[in-house]
């Protein structure tokens, strides 16, 4: 059998307790990320979908209206790349300027050493994250063909 080659997610589905309330929060948050809109109705229900080169992040109305808990089973959070540490910056100055409430950028040295994140939450308390592309994901990407153990591969390739 041939390797299959995963090249990243190509959509998420969030479902939203108020369309109105989130088309304006999610129009606003992907504007900012650079991503573009689309409407088409998928069984008869509204669905809004956010698209980039790679990604497409689509909502849709929820059947149970309830604020969603990152401590249930399910979703704790979604997070969404960047280049750098400076687009980190501007999202989280961007997402001030919308009057989106917003952790500090900084440094989680607890996740990893040049881990540089800002955190938020959708109208419904979706956790979202934005983080700057990291040496170990540079790290993988490079070695990738070295990685060949399905548990702990990166220190039995000797990287870490």
């Amino acid at each position: 059998m041939s390797s299959i080659n995963v090249i990243g997610i190509d959509h998420i589905y969030v479902s939203v307790t108020d369309m109105r309330r989130a088309e304006k929060f999610y129009d606003a948050v992907m504007k900012l990320l650079d991503f573009r809109k689309g409407a088409m109705p998928i069984g008869g229900d509204e669905h809004l979908h956010y698209f980039n080169r790679v990604t497409q992040y689509s909502i849709r109305p929820a059947r149970v209206e309830q604020k969603h808990d990152p401590y249930q089973s399910g979703l704790h959070h979604l997070c969404f790349r960047v280049e750098n540490n400076q687009q980190v910056d501007a999202v989280a100055d961007g997402l001030s300027q919308l009057d989106i409430q917003c952790s500090k950028p900084q440094f989680y040295p607890e996740y990893a050493d040049d881990y540089y994140a800002v955190f938020f939450e959708d109208p419904d308390g979706i956790r979202l994250e934005v983080v700057a592309l990291r040496k170990g994901r540079r790290l993988i990407t490079d070695a990738w063909d070295r990685l060949t153990e399905f548990e702990n591969s990166m220190a039995k390739a000797g990287l870490v």
